[in-house]
């Protein structure tokens, strides 16, 4: 009895693990593993950081990971945000260097984590430290003559630098810089503060709080000096067919002086130049000009300017009515005949060299080096031999071409 039973027993586990091999094979035909690169780079999160530390190195910001996952499940992870995520624990370590590994953490299962790139991190754990430094204003360059600055001021007065140890302990100073080069009036700005070493560089990678500081400049005219602008004077008309575009000066404006400050004030607020004379120019002028200064005023620096005309040609169009299309490249033996014979050009370009164009300066043709006998739709070529001009349209813009034998003469008797 007993065997009989050990017997059916045995059949038994025998039939469960055959049914359990073919369900399992039917599962996995249906829905197979895959092994795939999860779709997009994952965030690296730090978590369990000690707050009095700060980390210092390269540690990446992403990595990618390869998983083993069912078919099904695959479209799970892809279709869910934050499925899979990248974590790096800082929990328990204290100050010094570290190599740690990340934990990468699938919400869905199965899935089996194939590898990581990068699958690890090298940093140090520095201590955080905060210093307080006062901010120095920093003043370069000159002001122009004729000026004074008065007392600046800086708010606020001093900073807070907050950084790994090694970072902070490089500071010496913090400031400001400010040039007052070209200044002509009284400063009010934010400027950014900087953290500088011993060598006067910047030190980057801490934190400033406030980052920038109030900066005031007073800045005066001294009596007898006065900024006033300069007018150029033009006479005579530019050549026939041509514009005056532009007219610049350089310096616009120029600082005048005379020991008499009533005089200075007396001005209307602007010198002339002496005339230039642009009767029947037809290219750009460039030249010294001296300037016209009433009598008890001098100029500070040079008593002469800088002056640019620029004059350009008046741009106009014109169309060419019947010009006589040209076959060339015709093969030997053969004769074309163009339909239309004529067509009209139409040119853009300078009015004075529109003006003085000749049929014999557009040249209008069609190529047919290399065609058989037969007809054709052929695009025409102009060619213009006067600079500057442009072909805007052809009308009609294709012409008829055809190509046939050349006829043979039947001999006299």
């Amino acid at each position: 009895m007993l065997g009989r039973f050990g017997e059916n027993l045995r059949t038994f586990i025998w039939a469960f693990v055959l049914a359990l091999a073919v369900w399992v094979a039917a599962v996995t035909a249906a829905d197979p593993d895959e092994v795939r690169v999860y779709p997009n780079p994952i965030k690296i999160q730090i978590v369990g950081q000690d707050p009095g530390l700060v980390v210092r190195g390269d540690i990446p910001q992403e990595t990618q990971v390869t998983l083993r996952a069912p078919r099904s499940v695959w479209d799970e992870l892809t279709a869910q945000p934050n499925s899979v995520r990248a974590v790096l624990d800082l929990s328990g370590l204290d100050a010094g260097q570290h190599q740690a590994n990340l934990q990468i953490q699938v919400s869905l299962r199965p899935v089996q984590i194939v590898s990581a790139n990068p699958s690890s991190a090298a940093f140090t754990l520095e201590p955080l430290i905060t210093r307080m430094f006062p901010i120095a204003l920093n003043l370069t360059g000159q002001l122009p003559i004729g000026y004074q600055a008065g007392t600046s001021t800086i708010d606020p007065t001093e900073v807070t630098i907050s950084g790994p140890q090694s970072l902070v302990s490089q500071v010496t100073q913090t400031s400001v810089s400010l040039t007052l080069n070209e200044v002509r009036g009284s400063i009010d700005r934010m400027l950014a503060i900087n953290a500088l070493n011993k060598n006067n560089q910047v030190v980057s990678g801490l934190t400033l709080h406030p980052d920038t500081a109030h900066v005031t400049v007073p800045v005066n005219q001294e009596g007898g000096f006065r900024d006033v602008a300069v007018k150029v004077i033009v006479r005579g008309q530019v050549a026939s067919g041509y514009r005056l575009d532009n007219i610049s000066v350089s310096p616009p404006v120029i600082t005048v002086y005379s020991s008499d400050s009533a005089l200075v004030n007396a001005m209307p607020g602007y010198v002339e130049t002496q005339p230039i004379d642009l009767q029947g120019a037809s290219d750009n002028l460039n030249a010294r000009v001296p300037l016209n200064l009433p009598d008890g005023i001098s100029v500070v620096g040079q008593p002469t300017v800088q002056i640019q005309a620029a004059v350009s040609a008046i741009q106009s169009s014109l169309t060419m009515s019947g010009e006589t299309v040209e076959v060339i490249g015709v093969a030997q033996g053969m004769q074309a005949q163009v339909s239309p014979a004529t067509v009209d050009v139409i040119l853009s370009g300078p009015l004075p060299v529109l003006d003085t164009l000749t049929r014999q300066d557009v040249r209008v043709s069609v190529d047919v080096t290399g065609y058989d006998a037969g007809s054709y739709q052929l695009t025409p070529k102009v060619e213009v031999l006067a600079a500057g001009v442009i072909v805007e349209s052809i009308l009609p813009g294709t012409v008829g071409v055809v190509i046939a034998p050349m006829p043979t003469a039947t001999p006299q008797p």
